[in-house]
C-alpha cells in the first residue's frame, strides 16, 4: 500500500478519549521520524483541569488541543526538513464522524507550519 505513494512519510494519529498522537514514519525504514501527543508536558494543566472538572467528561482534548499537537508536529517536521506528509484516507474515512472533526484542526495546524498534507479532502 505505502509503494503506491510517491511520499515516503506516512502521517498516522493514535487516537483515544483520554489522548490524541501523531506520528510520522519513515515508509522505506518503519522509523517513527516525527511525533506530537497532547500527553507533552504542555498540555498538563489542561488535562488536569479535565480531570478535575464536574460533571467528569469522558474525553480529555477537543478540536483546540488537536490544533495545537499538530501545530508542533508540523514545526518538528519542517526543522528537520521534510515538506510533505501523506495519510491513508481509507484510516481517515474509517474514523467514527466525531472524531473526524475534531482532527481536522490538526491537519490544517500541520499544513499552516508549511508541510503539505496529502490523502485528505
Amino acid at each position: 500500500m505505502a509503494g503506491t505513494y510517491h511520499n515516503h512519510h506516512l502521517l498516522q494519529l493514535v487516537l483515544s478519549c483520554r489522548k490524541i498522537t501523531a506520528q510520522v514514519t519513515n515508509t522505506t525504514t518503519s522509523s517513527i521520524i516525527a511525533m506530537a501527543s497532547s500527553s507533552e508536558q504542555e498540555f498538563m494543566a489542561h488535562y488536569r483541569a479535565q480531570l478535575n472538572r464536574f460533571p467528569r467528561s469522558q474525553r480529555f482534548w477537543d478540536s483546540k488541543v488537536a490544533s495545537r499537537v499538530g501545530e508542533k508536529l508540523g514545526f518538528r517536521l519542517r526543522e528537520i526538513g521534510v515538506t510533505a506528509v501523506h495519510i491513508d484516507p481509507r484510516e481517515e474515512q474509517s474514523r467514527p464522524q466525531h472524531y473526524r472533526v475534531m482532527v481536522s484542526p490538526l491537519f490544517h495546524s500541520i499544513k499552516n507550519a508549511g508541510v503539505h498534507v496529502s490523502g485528505i479532502q
